[in-house]
């Protein structure tokens, strides 16, 4: 941020926040794209209801206390005051509320053709009325707590996204107008299921609207709404209120604890109110009126995850994506152990058109294997129930020195991994948390073997987390290799976290935030050199960095051939005469979360190529540890390298960034839904399933030549 006096805003440049909006229509978008199965199409609904719940949960709630603290600085990318953003903001958001509405309004409609309704208590039969009339008097009415507001009953607290009924009132016979709020109770589901052939179900709040006057009887009722709101969840846990000594799990166990308490950004309503609820309730939350969006779709949609686990199978082929089975490499010997293998050739894992289980394997070979002296691994999010954890745990207990670094400060994870970090300390792992001003964001394992009195090193380097869900849904890489000098990196890599050092020094890894971001600039400058035979290819989720945007508009203003997928915030515009008119922009939605980051820098033999865990974001180059691992092997090249392609002829899924940033649908070249093809090819599969089939890693002929061909002849 810098002030606004004498700034002028580059031409080339926009605002993050307005890019990550339009990222975030891209995914309602799906809802409208026929190819995609209809309830998969509510699913992007919801997904892109969470994506805003966060957004204002941590960049309006990071804007709205720099407006504070900080009115007059501004952004350099847009020229924008925090006050301005916010205003802009909230301007872009309120059509995408009137888009939602509209599409959930037309996907419920279409699902009722396959027998699933989403009911409103006006539209019931009696029967229907008198089977809501039971469940509420007899399971919802006694958990309810009913609140009316006045001078013995103070407003209440009310929890992050938590859904309230919300009533003006009179007493029968009186004129004075009193406030009422009901909490939905938390022991119930959100959704109640009717009976019937059908499947048929109504929100718990619709239920709890229709009682309203059984719950205030001797009331009459004014006016009613079901409300949640977004408190603000950008929290710094380096700060003084947060300093418990040397325990910093109990410090970001008092970060969840203050986080539900902060201040609200955003109210919601499902139905439009009147003077004097909405004054009460704004001035209750101290919220303004700018800040109330009202919807008539639902307020919170992580129900609809759970509705087709309750369909027939029949029904859910014709409305859910095909299920699928990543595969295991066909070139990966099932009963030769891992760790033989990769010593033979790097392996490199494309998730989720193939498995993590050889990486999880792995784990757990080396888990009982004598000869392997030590585990020591990054952690930043994991599944759930995860069975790399189960492996860490053996290892430890049969012996091995086993080192986390589990990084407790990942947002909205911070409880998650104070609970693995607690049971992989429980089972003797030695725990580490990262470093004291820098989220450590790496994927990274290191493997240490001792075999014939020589120190051995496999070492894997992810674009994405050692998450087992995430994996099958997520498009990441995964490199495992047992290369000399990668393990030392790796290894000097982890004796520098153990004692806290960012500076350290490294030869195949480049590391945030000492060595990443330079190392970028270098290769970016020496294709800059090159003029109009320099090629750059890049894929990312997000592109903030001032000075790399700026080496990127050099480089297209040099000549170079600029080509970059980039997901989702996006703060260069492409196509700006004199400025980017060499840059080339694609953002691809899809089934699948595109997450990989890949560098590409030069072409042919001369090509360097990365994998990595960091963004093109500032708080990745400079204020996170990240790792990204050179590339060696050339067959892995020529399969990265044909993947991307593959997603540069996208013409289902992928849009365009134009010079105005929105994004337009590609029209030219073949049909291609990249994950698609990526997902069912079989010709494609069987090439990058089989890299070594027919030859030795020495040998001149490249194993992915039937990649090579088959989409030449495609595209």
């Amino acid at each position: 941020m810098t002030t606004k006096k004498n700034y002028k805003k580059p031409c080339y440049s926009q605002n993050r926040e307005l890019s990550w909006l339009r990222f975030n229509d891209r995914v309602l978008d799906e809802v409208s794209d026929s190819t995609v199965p209809l309830f998969e199409r509510l699913k992007f609904i919801s997904i892109f209801t969470s994506n805003l719940d966060e957004f204002f949960m941590i960049r309006v709630g990071s804007l709205t206390d720099l407006e504070k603290a900080a009115p007059n600085s501004i952004d350099k990318k847009s020229g924008m005051t925090a006050s301005e953003q916010l205003a802009a903001i909230y301007e872009a958001v309120r059509p995408l509320y009137i888009k939602r509405e509209l599409a959930f309004s037309e996907i419920n409609s279409k699902l009722q053709q396959y027998g699933i309704y989403r009911l409103t208590y006006i539209k019931l039969t009696l029967d229907d009325k008198l089977f809501i009339d039971s469940y509420f008097n007899n399971e919802v009415a006694p958990f309810l707590s009913p609140l009316i507001i006045d001078a013995h009953h103070p407003f209440p607290h009310i929890p992050n996204k938590n859904v309230y009924i919300g009533a003006s009132l009179r007493r029968k016979g009186k004129t004075k107008i009193v406030f009422a709020l009901i909490p939905l109770p938390s022991n119930l589901n959100d959704i109640l299921y009717l009976p019937g052939e059908d499947l048929r179900y109504m929100p718990l709040k619709e239920v709890l609207l229709a009682h309203i006057q059984d719950i205030f009887t001797s009331y009459d009722i004014l006016e009613k709404t079901s409300f949640c709101i977004t408190r603000n969840a950008d929290i710094n846990p380096d700060d003084e209120a947060f300093d418990f000594g040397n325990d910093f799990r109990k410090k970001m166990k008092k970060v969840i604890s203050i986080r539900r308490k902060m201040a609200p950004v955003r109210l919601e309503c499902s139905t439009n109110i009147s003077g004097s609820l909405k004054d009460f309730l704004c001035a209750n939350l101290n919220i303004s009126g700018n800040q109330i969006f009202i919807t008539d779709a639902p307020l919170k949609m992580d129900y609809v995850f759970a509705i087709p686990d309750k369909l027939d199978p029949e029904e859910t082929s014709a409305l859910l994506y095909n299920k699928f089975l990543p595969a295991i490499p066909s070139y990966l010997q099932h009963g030769e152990a891992m760790t033989r293998q990769i010593q033979k050739h790097d392996i490199l894992l494309s998730y989720p058109y193939e498995s993590m289980e050889p990486f999880l394997r792995l784990i757990f070979e080396s888990a009982t294997d004598p000869n392997v002296i030590s585990i020591k691994i990054t952690i930043y999010r994991l599944a759930k129930m995860a069975k790399l954890i189960d492996y860490l745990c053996l290892a430890a207990e049969n012996g091995k020195e086993v080192t986390t670094l589990i990084e407790l400060r990942a947002r909205f994870d911070e409880k998650s991994n104070i609970d693995w970090s607690e049971r992989l300390e429980d089972a003797g792992c030695t725990i580490i948390y990262g470093l004291e001003d820098y989220k450590v964001h790496s994927k990274v394992c290191l493997i240490t073997r001792k075999e014939r009195g020589r120190i051995k090193y496999i070492t894997q380097i992810g674009t994405g987390n050692y998450n087992e869900n995430t994996a099958t849904m997520y498009t990441d890489f995964s490199l495992m290799t047992a290369d000399d000098t990668i393990g030392h990196d790796a290894n000097v890599f982890f004796k520098n976290m153990s004692i806290g050092n960012i500076e350290g020094e490294y030869n195949d890894l480049i590391v945030a935030p000492s060595s990443l971001k330079s190392k970028l600039m270098s290769l970016f400058d020496e294709e800059i050199a090159q003029g109009h035979n320099g090629k750059i290819v890049i894929k990312i989720n997000s592109l903030t960095d001032f000075e790399i945007i700026n080496k990127i508009k050099e480089a297209s203003c040099a000549g170079v051939s600029v080509r970059m997928i980039v997901r989702g915030i996006c703060c260069i515009l492409p196509g700006i005469e004199g400025k980017t008119e060499n840059l080339e922009i694609i953002s691809i939605v899809g089934r699948f979360l595109e997450h990989s980051r890949v560098y590409c820098f030069g072409s042919g033999t001369k090509e360097v190529m990365y994998i990595g865990s960091a963004d093109f974001m500032t708080r990745n180059t400079e204020r996170r540890v990240e790792v990204a691992c050179l590339i060696k092997d050339s067959d892995i090249k020529s399969k990265i390298d044909k993947m991307l392609d593959i997603c540069f002829h996208d013409t289902i899924k992928a849009r365009r960034l134009c010079k105005d940033g929105s994004y337009r649908k590609i029209t030219d070249g073949v049909t291609l839904d990249s994950q698609k093809f990526l997902l069912e090819n079989t010709a494609f599969q069987d090439a990058c399933e089989n890299p070594y089939a027919n030859s030795s890693r020495e040998s001149s002929i490249n194993p992915f030549h039937k990649i090579h061909d088959f989409i030449d002849k495609i595209l």
